[in-house]
């Protein structure tokens, strides 16, 4: 059996969503597991499903492999989950199919390439953000929760809970808790 998989990274995007859908439709896929979510979350519930749903002899199908895996090791583990149930992936865009040698080892290539690529983004980007400190045109991110250290002690004194704090003014309930901590050692 075909079994589909396509995934978005945010809601907005159902036009890039239906495309996906409709390629995997017409290449026959019999069940198509959709979801909407970033690849880095752990949590894909949608493709967890898909892979209970999977038996031996089924062929995953994904139009790209960013679909699946957000970096080199994390697409031959997937695929590797997807081996030990008796099944085999293909990846649309690349022309890679698993249950050739060929696509096994255009898969372990390409990984390890994507892998590569992302490095060396990650450090042309870090260079490019001690450049910009250097010349003093980088500040960072500014921390929010520490701007609104008076808020906090203020709904905190007024008996609010972290939890009910961190909802009210948008921050996150840990960022609650360091102002907190920060105000009674202060």
């Amino acid at each position: 059996m075909l079994i589909g998989y396509a995934r978005t990274s945010t809601v907005d995007q159902k036009a890039g969503l239906a495309d996906q859908v409709a390629e995997l439709k017409a290449l026959g896929c019999e069940r198509i597991f959709e979801e909407h979510g970033s690849g880095v979350d752990a949590d894909r519930p949608r493709l967890r499903e898909a892979m209970e749903f999977a038996r031996a002899g089924d062929v995953l199908l994904v139009t790209k492999p960013d679909r699946i895996a957000r970096s080199a090791a994390d697409l031959l583990t997937m695929v590797r989950a997807v081996q030990t149930k008796g099944c085999e992936v293909r990846i649309l865009s690349l022309g890679i199919d698993t249950t050739t040698s060929a696509g096994k080892l255009m898969l372990t290539v390409l990984a390890g390439m994507a892998e590569f690529e992302r490095d060396l983004m990650l450090e042309r980007q870090r260079a490019g953000i001690a450049a910009a400190k250097a010349a003093g045109r980088y500040k960072g991110r500014v921390p929010t929760a520490r701007n609104r250290t008076a808020e906090v002690l203020q709904l905190k004194a007024e008996g609010l809970g972290a939890t009910e704090i961190a909802e009210r003014l948008g921050i996150g309930r840990a960022s609650v808790y360091r102002v907190l901590s920060g105000a009674v050692a202060a």
